[in-house]
C-alpha cells in the first residue's frame, strides 16, 4: 500500500518529508508519458501489455471539413509531442535560474505542492468546524494544504516573511531569510468536492520591495522574483517562472528517458519549456457573469464570443480556468466588476502570480478598471480585491475596448 501522505506531511520532520515526498514519486505508478526504448523493463512492459491486449486498427476520428480531433469540432487538444527524454528539476534551475536562493525557494515550494497532492490523494472533503478570516467555511484539504505551506515557509532558510490567503496577515518565519513569500493554498473550495482540479498559488517577493521590511505592501506584482502555479488533477503539474520564460515541471511521472542508474525517477522533470500563449484566442473563460446585468460592455463581449463560435472553457476555479492558457497555448479569463458584483480575487495572492506568469508567456492582463497590467497595481492592503481580464494580449485588448471603453 502507499504511504498516507497528510499524516506524514504534516507531522515529520523537513528532512523526513522531503525523503517522504521523494519516496511517493518513485513508487507511484503512472503512465508512461514518452518511450526510449532500451534493455531494461520498459520493453518488458510493452511486451507484456501487447501479449494480453488484442490489436486493433487505428481510427481516424477527425471530424468532417476539419482539423480537429474528437467529438466536436471546437474541442481543443494538447500539441505537446513525446520526448526520447526529460530534464530533471535540478538541471532546469542550474540553467535556467542563475539566483541560488530564488532555487531553494522554487525548490521548497514545489516539495510543498507534492506534499499537498499526497494529502488530496488520501484526503476526505468534508467540513472542518472552522472559518477563515472572511467567515468562509473551511473544508479539511483547506487547513491541510495551509498547514503543510506554513510547515514549508517556517523551517526555510531563504523565507523571511509568509502570508497566507486563508489568514491575510504577514507573519515572520526566518530573520534571515530573503524572500516573502503569499500563498492560496487550495484555489477551487467550492469544487473539490466534485473531485475537479484544484490548485496552489504561490507569489514570491524580496523582502526588500514594498515600502514596509515584509516586502509585500507598496510592493507591485511586478516587483515578484518568481510564481508557482500548482494544479492537481489526474496529474500534478506547477508553472514556474524562471529567467528566460515559464516552464511546467510535472510530479510523480516515471517516463523511461528518466529512469536513474538505480531503477528510481526523479520526483520532479521538466515537461515543458518556455511555455508561450498566443495573442488571439479561441477558447473563453467568463467569470462574474452576474456583472452582465449592470455592465452593458460585459454582455455585449459574451454576445461576440458567442456570435463568433468560441469555445466556452469555464469550471470556476481559477487554476484550472487560467492554467489552461499554458496547456492550449491561448485563451481568455474575464472577471469584471459592477456595484452589485464587486471584486473577489485577491490581488497578492493570486492575480499577481498569474499575472507575472501570463505576461512571461507573451500574454497580457488588464487591471479591470484603467486597462493597464494588474502588475502596475500597488498592494496597499494584504486583502486587496482586484477585477481581473487575463490571457492572450489581443483578447485583454477587446476586454479593455468592449468593457471599459479603453
Amino acid at each position: 500500500a502507499r504511504p498516507r501522505g497528510p499524516q506524514l506531511s504534516t507531522q515529520l520532520p523537513p528532512s523526513t518529508k522531503h525523503q517522504f515526498v521523494k519516496m511517493a514519486a518513485m513508487t507511484r505508478a503512472m503512465p508512461t508519458l514518452a518511450v526510449r526504448t532500451s534493455a531494461g523493463a520498459a520493453p518488458r512492459r510493452a511486451a507484456a501489455k501487447a501479449s494480453k491486449a488484442p490489436v486493433r486498427a487505428a481510427r481516424d476520428v477527425r471530424v468532417q471539413g476539419g482539423d480537429a480531433y474528437g467529438a466536436s469540432g471546437t474541442s481543443f487538444y494538447t500539441t505537446t509531442e513525446k520526448q526520447e527524454s526529460y530534464d530533471s528539476l535540478d538541471n532546469v534551475l542550474d540553467a535556467k535560474c542563475a539566483d541560488p536562493e530564488v532555487r531553494t525557494v522554487i525548490k521548497e515550494q514545489l516539495d510543498a505542492c507534492a506534499d499537498i497532492t499526497e494529502a488530496l490523494r488520501s484526503a476526505l472533503v468534508t467540513v472542518e468546524g472552522s472559518s477563515n478570516t472572511f467567515g468562509d467555511a473551511q473544508l479539511s484539504v483547506d487547513v491541510i494544504a495551509d498547514q503543510i505551506m506554513w510547515d514549508a515557509v517556517k523551517s526555510s532558510a531563504v523565507v523571511a516573511f509568509g502570508a497566507s490567503e486563508e489568514e491575510p496577515v504577514v507573519k515572520p518565519c526566518n530573520p534571515n531569510g530573503r524572500f516573502t513569500v503569499c500563498w492560496d493554498p487550495l484555489d477551487g473550495s467550492s469544487i473539490v468536492d466534485n473531485n475537479w482540479a484544484v490548485g496552489t498559488m504561490i507569489g514570491i517577493w524580496s523582502k526588500e520591495t514594498g515600502d514596509g521590511e515584509d516586502g509585500m505592501l507598496g510592493a507591485t506584482g511586478r516587483d515578484q522574483v518568481t510564481a508557482l502555479i500548482a494544479i492537481y488533477g489526474p496529474r500534478t503539474t506547477v508553472l514556474v517562472g524562471l529567467d528566460d520564460g515559464v516552464y511546467e515541471f510535472s510530479y510523480g511521472c516515471t517516463p523511461d528517458g528518466c529512469q536513474l542508474p538505480d531503477g528510481t525517477f526523479e520526483p520532479w522533470i521538466c515537461s515543458r519549456k518556455q511555455v508561450k500563449i498566443n495573442p488571439d484566442s479561441r477558447i473563453f473563460s467568463p467569470a462574474n457573469m452576474r456583472a452582465g446585468q449592470e455592465v452593458a460592455g460585459y454582455k455585449k463581449l459574451m454576445d461576440y464570443y458567442i456570435d463568433n463560435k468560441y469555445t466556452l472553457r469555464y469550471s470556476g476555479g481559477l487554476v484550472p480556468d487560467v492554467y489552461q492558457q499554458f496547456t492550449k497555448n491561448m485563451g481568455i479569463f474575464t472577471n469584471p466588476t459592477s456595484d452589485k458584483s464587486p471584486a473577489k480575487l485577491r490581488l497578492a495572492f493570486e492575480a499577481s502570480p498569474f499575472g507575472l506568469l501570463v505576461e512571461k508567456a507573451g500574454g497580457k492582463t488588464s487591471d479591470g478598471v484603467t486597462g493597464g497590467s494588474v502588475l502596475d497595481v500597488k498592494i496597499t492592503q494584504v486583502d486587496q480585491r482586484t477585477a481581473l481580464c487575463i490571457g492572450s494580449a489581443n483578447e485583454v485588448d477587446r476586454f479593455n475596448s468592449y468593457v471599459l471603453g479603453k
